[in-house]
């Protein structure tokens, strides 16, 4: 019984702010053509006529849109809120949706990174092989960032992280790539024949491509106004605890194969290093 009376009040309610819009609507054109005929009477000059007939349409239009929007008023504020709830309730369901279709944008603007790259983003690191609109495929590199072999999976993730991570891109001079990588010795031991002998063996594997970085490196800095970016196969000494160094090795390599070439460094390194200790030790057995 309480539902039945709380529907008839809500369609009483209706039918009275229709009849009221009704019944202005016929009162504003009953005054519109009451004052037009007025003014066509009254008024001689033709154009004088016509502002007046146009003032006039225009205010009936603005007061009937007032009276409609006071009869009317609580109804539009119900749907109102209405459609503000819905709007955030959209916007809540497809906030990933959007801010992928949103990151797509941004990447086509600022192309961070295009088919074929070498990215780092959100601790996921590989080469790029597939984008649409909503996502990004890579093909897994590592473990970790110090290994350049492809592990066989496959990893999706939105573009909606582009919004909110940085992207690593370690192929953007793509042709040559600086790389980097460290050897732990005891101070004890001759580090400065490790250094001789890391700098001999990175030399060598560089020796066949290194104009061709240096080329690329010259114009990478006349595209970006950078400065400095040697090519030359660097070893820099690190002190990293007491009793213990490290010693950085940076080369530059074709994209691609830093990893195959950093191998071949450090195995240099050890026969050269400690092979003759090894020796020793096998005649002394």
């Amino acid at each position: 019984m309480p539902m039945s009376l709380a529907l008839w009040d809500l369609e009483r309610g209706v039918l009275t702010k229709i009849v009221l819009s009704a019944l202005l609507l016929a009162g504003a054109l009953v005054v519109r053509a009451v004052v037009v005929r007025a003014v066509a009477r009254s008024v001689d000059r033709l154009e004088l006529r016509r502002k007046w007939v146009v003032s006039i349409r225009n205010g009936v239009i603005v007061l009937v849109a007032a009276g409609l929007t006071a009869i009317w008023a609580d109804a539009l504020r119900t749907l109102a809120v209405s459609l503000i709830a819905l709007a955030v309730a959209v916007v809540i369901a497809t906030k990933e949706l959007l801010q992928s279709i949103l990151a797509s944008l941004m990447k086509a603007v600022t192309n961070p990174f295009s088919l074929g790259d070498r990215i780092e983003i959100a601790g996921y690191r590989g080469d790029v092989i597939d984008q649409s609109l909503l996502s990004t495929t890579i093909v897994e590199v590592g473990p970790g960032k110090a290994f350049h072999m492809r592990t066989g999976r496959k990893i999706t993730f939105p573009n909606s992280l582009l919004l909110s991570m940085c992207v690593v891109n370690e192929s953007y001079t793509e042709q040559f790539v600086v790389h980097s990588f460290s050897i732990p010795l005891k101070l004890e031991e001759d580090w400065q024949r490790a250094e001789r002998i890391l700098l001999e063996a990175a030399e060598e594997q560089c020796h066949d491509f290194r104009e061709a970085a240096r080329e690329s490196m010259r114009k990478l800095e006349e595209n970006y106004g950078l400065d400095g970016l040697s090519v030359d196969p660097r070893v820099h000494v690190q002190v990293t605890d007491p009793g213990r160094l490290n010693l950085l090795v940076r080369f530059a390599a074709p994209v691609g194969r830093q990893g195959r070439i950093e191998q071949a460094i450090v195995r240099r390194f050890l026969v050269r290093f400690y092979g003759n200790r090894n020796e020793e030790g096998d005649s002394r057995l």
